[in-house]
């Protein structure tokens, strides 16, 4: 028999991280219209009407509401289109992102 070198055969399984995900947060203002921040959450997040009121509610009560929660990308998309449907109207609404814990 020939002298052979045999190494184990490893198999290394790299684990793919999910992506972190980040909360698209809806400031309060006082003046920008509710019905325009309902259309808005309706438009750019897909809600419907009973969610959106519910959404800017307690955006108004509490100052600040999560809207949705999304990977980074998505989540900044969705805020900046949202802020700037409102900025093209004439009115401050705001909507920020922060990483979800």
């Amino acid at each position: 028999m020939a002298d052979t070198d045999l190494k184990p055969r490893t198999e290394t399984k790299k684990k793919t991280q999910r992506p972190r995900l980040y909360k698209v947060i809806l400031l309060n203002d006082d003046y920008t219209p509710r019905e325009f921040v309902v259309v808005v959450l309706k438009k750019v997040f897909r809600m419907s009407e009973e969610e959106a009121m519910h959404v800017m509610m307690t955006a108004h009560t509490k100052d600040v509401c999560v809207v949705a929660v999304y990977t980074k990308d998505v989540a900044e998309t969705k805020a900046t289109e949202a802020t700037d449907l409102g900025r093209e109207n004439g009115y401050p609404l705001m909507f920020t992102t922060e990483p979800e814990e």
